[in-house]
């Protein structure tokens, strides 16, 4: 969530060192694992909360997700015309709905892991020849460029004009199937976590099964690219067994190690999920709605004349944009840290 928040927020998007931009098309940087990392770990959530065990529980909180995202995609104009339908927040709700109820499913199934397994490889896989085979009309079969593929088609035909750009959605429908097996992945990582061994075994296979995963899809690139906007399986492998080989990082140092006091802030900002991303939302559109007068007679948002006033001035231009993008995230925190000690969570 951190460093969603901080990759969101940058003061001057045309100063913003390359590590925290997505890649442009094919590739990855750190923030191309951001978004996978948060789906995994709600796969590994689904498996340690008491709150997945009836389907009642699962689909109220994932429309409550739902919902949220699409407030906050229609904060501040609520002009239906315009909305946009998909979103980071609508794609956590169909993946946690998804993976949940698979894993509710899974239950009374023999070798439960490789159940969820199997099913994760058939998605991928059916994608993988969905994307690549399937002719698009007007165009041809396994054009990945943007804007040319199967799943752009299908979010034209029926959500035209609600798109996130105008021929494409990086949320879109199809590339959500593969999203699903991210997180599917996260329940498999769990399932392993609750395995009754020794903690440093249970950190040193994760982190195998991680760099296994990574390695399988980096091979899988030169026939499938990865891609964070197509959410390719390649993608899905890769980021997955990234998370896996952090999510050890973390388990090792926590647990096995026992040193707890860094991940501090962390907690706070992760048992208020939620209500950071829609407070950082909130924030950025808030802040770009207000019109206030630069010194030079020029109109500019309320963030442009804090990043120009503040930050612009005393720091080198990338140098700048990055220390906007952490103060936003310190100002969170301190309303974060707020509720935190007043026992209050906003949860779906």
């Amino acid at each position: 969530m951190a460093g969603m928040v901080v990759v969101n927020n940058p003061g001057d998007w045309g100063h913003v060192y390359p590590p925290l931009l997505h890649a442009e098309w094919n590739g990855w940087t750190p923030t191309d694992l951001v978004f996978p990392f948060f789906l995994f770990i709600v796969g590994v959530a689904i498996t340690l909360s008491s709150r997945t065990g009836s389907v009642a529980s699962i689909l109220k909180r994932a429309v409550v997700i739902f919902a949220v995202g699409l407030f906050l995609a229609a904060y501040p104009r609520f002009d239906p015309g315009r909305l946009r339908f998909a979103g980071v927040l609508q794609r956590i709700a169909i993946c946690y709905t998804a993976a949940a109820l698979l894993w509710r499913w899974s239950a009374r199934r023999p070798r439960r892991a490789a159940v969820l397994g199997a099913v994760a490889a058939v998605l991928m896989l059916v994608y993988w020849a969905a994307v690549t085979i399937v002719p698009v009309p007007g165009g041809r079969a396994g054009d990945l460029s943007p804007g040319n593929d199967l799943g752009a088609f299908i979010d034209r035909a029926l959500m035209a004009g609600h798109l996130y750009k105008p021929t494409w959605d990086p949320e879109g429908l199809l590339s959500t199937v593969p999203a699903i097996a991210t997180t599917l992945l996260g329940t498999l990582a769990g399932l392993w976590m609750r395995r009754d061994v020794p903690p440093a075994r249970k950190a040193g296979w994760l982190a195998a099964a991680g760099a296994g995963a990574m390695l399988a899809g980096q091979l899988w690139d030169a026939a499938f690219p990865i891609n964070k906007n197509l959410w390719t399986s390649s993608y899905v492998m890769f980021t997955g067994g990234g998370a896996a080989l952090f999510l050890a990082a973390c388990y090792w140092l926590v647990d096995v190690r026992g040193w707890r006091a860094w991940a501090k802030p962390f907690v706070i900002l992760g048992m208020n999920a939620l209500a950071l991303y829609a407070f950082s939302a909130l924030l950025v559109k808030t802040l770009g709605r207000i019109t206030i007068t630069l010194d030079d007679g020029r109109a500019a948002s309320g963030s442009r004349w804090i990043y120009q006033t503040a930050f612009a001035p005393y720091f080198a231009p990338n140098n700048a944009s990055v220390l906007y993008a952490l103060a936003n995230l310190g100002l969170l925190f301190l309303v974060l840290l707020w509720m935190y000690r007043r026992k209050i969570f906003l949860k779906a």
